[in-house]
């Protein structure tokens, strides 16, 4: 499917956790600005809404719009340092995160160059579990897998089979 110039396992694994979970007459806001994986979807069939790059921290209005019915967060929460109340405010029943883990072995992501590129959170999968009860969410499935990268080291040993990325799919509890 996607093997040269995507992360092909976790675009593979993702996208057939959504195939498996939504169905492409849904409409998706998928927060953060488009990106490949986005187009991805759309290339599947799916309606696709992208937030407009906006500091969800601070403004969440693109939420209350009603005109979609699942919201997808794709590596997205660890960047915020409030995800409780962007849950909170989602007004779709249906929601897919995916997230990186923390790893017992390195630190968090910390970009010198984007001050938008670190990872504010760096959850393990209780957390994340946590913050969707306490927000309102059942989770329905989850899955986790590693990200072996192509390198030779002690870390590069340890992430082929230690899961880096957990994914949920949740729905609203009414």
């Amino acid at each position: 499917m996607y093997e040269k110039t995507y992360p092909s396992k976790r675009f593979n694994l993702t996208l057939a956790f959504l195939k498996k979970h939504i169905h492409t007459t849904e409409t998706i806001l998928d927060l953060g600005v488009p990106n490949p994986f986005s187009k991805i979807m759309e290339e599947n069939g799916y309606t696709v809404i992208n937030t407009k790059g906006e500091d969800l921290d601070n403004d969440q209005t693109n939420l209350q719009q009603e005109n979609y019915s699942v919201v997808t967060a794709f590596e997205i929460f660890e960047h915020l340092l409030n995800p409780y109340t962007v849950l909170q405010n989602i007004k779709a029943d249906k929601i897919l995160i995916s997230i990186p883990l923390r790893l017992w072995f390195s630190a968090a992501y910390r970009s010198k160059t984007d001050m938008w590129d670190r990872h504010y959170h760096e959850f393990e999968d209780w957390q994340l579990d946590w913050l969707l009860e306490k927000t309102g969410w059942k989770i329905i499935d989850r899955q986790q897998f590693t990200h072996p990268v192509k390198k030779i080291g002690l870390r590069p040993l340890l992430r082929s089979f230690t899961p880096r990325y957990y994914i949920v799919y949740a729905e609203k509890v009414k």
